[in-house]
């Protein structure tokens, strides 16, 4: 069983394993995701650290049969890839800090995917 300083040590590492991997490719845009317990949110900012569009579940419309949280990211993901198309952003860097990549997170990067972001 894990202590509590080695699942933070894990976070940590895990973080600056993501910071790595993005700071390798500055030139691109970067795709921010932050989680909270009851919504997500995301943003694209650029090279320059300007933030080019955002997006959260709050202000996202649901369909009647959609269920859950999980539902809630890939829709937002998808709405967050039209956005950027309509903005002529086609490549991001997917930046998702310390957190793993499965659930919400990863609901969230295939819906942009699907939306037709390329990571």
């Amino acid at each position: 069983m894990d202590t509590r300083n080695q699942r933070k040590d894990k976070a940590f590492k895990r973080k600056a394993r993501v910071a790595f991997k993005v700071k390798q490719n500055l030139n691109k845009n970067i795709l921010y995701v932050f989680r909270s317990n009851k919504f997500i949110y995301a943003q694209i900012v650029d090279g320059s650290g300007m933030t080019i569009l955002g997006i959260s579940s709050k202000n996202v419309e649901m369909p009647a049969d959609a269920k859950g949280k999980i539902d809630a990211s890939f829709k937002t993901g998808k709405v967050l890839a039209q956005k950027a198309q309509e903005k002529n952003i086609s490549e991001v860097v997917f930046n998702r800090g310390s957190y793993k990549y499965h659930g919400r997170i990863k609901a969230l990067a295939q819906g942009a995917r699907d939306g037709g972001l390329k990571f």
